[in-house]
């Protein structure tokens, strides 16, 4: 079952907060309220809803038409990502982005590894031509 990345970020924020109200983690110790802020959590879920809709809407879709519908999201996380300095997105959240998108596309019948073997790049550079995370 594909789980959106930005539900992961959003029940570590929970989890954390019932932490810190129990007292078992120490205010210091606190950072996933500040590294997924809910503005960044409502933009990325946002872009990955216009996606999986994009993507249910291809009939028997061409390489192009899968290639554009990535772009498109990639550029839209480019854009919730600038808000905040490019960092909102690093090591951990990038690898659960693209691995999302692949998730999704393979839901979707889209044979990726043959997709990116047409086009000569690694299945998992699939969103590196746009990616600015």
């Amino acid at each position: 079952m594909m789980i959106r990345p930005s539900k992961t970020w959003r029940e570590g924020v929970a989890e954390e907060a019932r932490e810190l109200a129990a007292g078992t983690l120490e205010p210091e110790q606190a950072c996933m309220a500040s590294l997924f802020p809910e503005a960044l959590l409502v933009a990325t879920d946002a872009v990955l809803q216009d996606f999986e809709t994009d993507v249910r809407g291809l009939a028997e879709p061409s390489d192009e038409q899968v290639l554009e519908v990535v772009k498109r999201v990639v550029i839209a996380l480019n854009a919730v990502n600038e808000p905040y300095d490019h960092a909102a997105y690093e090591t951990g959240e990038r690898e659960q982005l693209c691995d999302y998108i692949d998730q999704v596309l393979e839901a979707s019948s889209i044979d990726v590894p043959a997709l990116t073997a047409r086009r000569g790049i690694d299945r998992h550079a699939i969103t590196d031509e746009w990616r600015d995370w």
